[in-house]
């Protein structure tokens, strides 16, 4: 059973809410000041006392970052990293793999761009074959063209579970199912997934998960998650190994680390690992599921008001559609309307470039606005936005006139 937001709490310990409206979680969300006063704390303290002895005076603090995030995603904490992004994660779970000439690839038209530029390397390096599995009637990967696509050259099923550029949730699950009935590997980018809806990687079925810690989680920037599963952790071996991910045991021998701390380095953000473990426990406290629903309630919200305003186009695509909403205008282009509802304290962004290029190529966009959905927002910052969104369009529109 879910339990309802105290949104009212959420709000107080948000302490920008006073003054913005923060539509931006899937860029970086919000800290809540539990997160910002663990972050700074942990600073102050290399501040005061040096960087390797605040280090060892949170060392236990620090170590649990890897039981949390194991209980967010339901996992073991062997199959944990802490990487300094969800980017680098994913590309060092990644370019374990070793592909031949004639090795295929799988993967979706809604691909996050720096995944696709990946695939597109090991392709020239190796020969390797990159297939984007069309979408269905919906706009979310068709899993009987998935079905239909596997044979013994498949050696990678890698998909983005929410796109950057609009609200599409692609089913992971149905994925997970074929990948593990052809015995795939499974990777799957779940930067604004976690966080955002429950995840649960058996469920889900994927060998390989990656995230962020600023967007969903509301932790600090430069701190990411890798998850990998035990049974594929010896088969990887990263492309970058340092003397934390593995030890040097002769002159001319070493022994790499037998858990998921393989694909970490030595140096790493510390302050913001422990700030990270604050900030899943903080969400954990919410609740998963609960956040989920208030996400998306107010994202449908959104929606059906965006829906009614004339020169408005909503672009989200998919059966399910989560906190991400995007949109144009037919009389202004969306870096106009971000730059307009910054001048009224509204964060937005805009999508565009290669993040979401082969996507947006095959529907003939080049940019969307994408205003992005938290808990801690409320109904009446959705009604102002609607009126100044109503502003801007008009003013444009008669200015063109």
């Amino acid at each position: 059973m879910t339990k309802s937001i105290d949104v009212l709490r959420a709000r107080k310990e948000t302490i920008a809410c006073d003054d913005i409206i923060h539509f931006n979680n899937a860029g970086a969300s919000l800290m809540p000041v539990p997160v910002s006063e663990a972050l700074h704390g942990y600073l102050r303290s290399e501040e005061r006392i040096g960087g390797y002895e605040t280090a060892e005076k949170y060392s236990e603090s620090l170590e649990r970052v890897y039981s949390v995030a194991a209980k967010l995603i339901s996992c073991s904490p062997k199959e944990i990293a802490f990487v300094e992004n969800a980017t680098r994660a994913w590309d060092l779970a990644f370019y374990s793999f070793k592909f031949k000439p004639g090795d295929k690839i799988l993967t979706t038209v809604a691909e996050y761009g720096s995944n696709v530029i990946a695939y597109l390397q090991q392709a020239r390096r190796f020969g390797v074959e990159v297939n984007f599995v069309p979408n269905d009637e919906s706009g979310q990967i068709d899993i009987e063209a998935l079905r239909n696509l596997i044979d013994d050259k498949v050696k990678l099923i890698s998909i983005t579970h929410i796109p950057t550029g609009g609200g599409l949730v692609n089913p992971a699950v149905e994925v997970g199912k074929i990948a593990r009935s052809a015995n795939i590997p499974f990777i799957l980018d779940s930067c604004q997934g976690v966080g955002q809806i429950p995840i649960d990687v058996d469920a889900i079925g994927c060998d390989i998960l990656c995230t962020t810690g600023r967007k969903f989680l509301r932790g600090p920037r430069g701190t990411g998650l890798l998850y990998v599963r035990k049974e594929l952790i010896e088969r990887l071996e990263p492309p970058m190994l340092d003397q934390h991910a593995a030890e040097l045991i002769t002159p001319y021998e070493y022994k790499i680390c037998q858990d998921a701390k393989r694909f970490e380095n030595w140096e790493q953000f510390f302050a913001g690992k422990y700030a990270l473990s604050v900030a899943i426990d903080y969400a954990l406290s919410w609740g998963i599921e609960s956040i989920k629903q208030r996400i998306y309630s107010l994202a449908n919200l959104l929606r059906k008001k965006l829906s009614q305003i004339d020169s408005i186009e909503i672009t989200d695509e998919g059966i399910e559609k989560c906190g991400i909403v995007t949109f144009t205008s037919g009389n202004i282009a969306p870096r106009e309307i971000k730059q307009a509802l910054a001048t009224y304290k509204i964060n937005v962004s805009t999508a565009k470039g290669s993040g979401s290029l082969v996507s947006f190529s095959a529907r003939g966009l080049t940019e969307v606005v994408r205003a992005s959905i938290h808990y801690f927002n409320t109904e009446e910052e959705i009604d102002y936005f609607i009126d100044i969104l109503k502003t801007i369009v008009l003013k444009k529109h008669n200015k063109c006139k």
